[in-house]
């Protein structure tokens, strides 16, 4: 589901604009989930309506996982900055229509 949710193209772009993980201190806490799991279950939330308690396990980050890291991207404008190089890229091969 995630490769549906996040296809390579998207992925690739995506890993442009996201800042990098924090380092930890040596031992403790869990193992980070990795961005793309994450972003498929933000996708998932936004497409589907469903709260963040309603994150389906598939997904493997928790609801208020995907929750934080939602928040830390939109506080790091991950967002603008992946519309934007959406933009670029769709403009660059001629794919954009503005006669609308």
């Amino acid at each position: 589901m995630v490769e549906r949710l996040v296809p390579e193209e998207l992925w690739e772009l995506f890993q442009r604009v996201v800042p990098p993980a924090p380092t930890r201190p040596q031992g403790g806490g869990r193992r980070r989930y990795g961005d793309r799991e994450v972003l498929a279950a933000i996708i998932f939330v936004a497409t589907t309506g469903c709260t963040w308690q309603q994150l389906p396990p598939v997904f493997g980050p928790s609801g208020p996982t995907a929750h934080r890291r939602f928040t830390e991207w939109t506080a790091a404008r991950v967002w603008a900055k992946l519309h934007r190089l959406v933009l670029d890229e769709l403009g660059a091969r001629g794919e954009l229509d503005w006669s609308r």
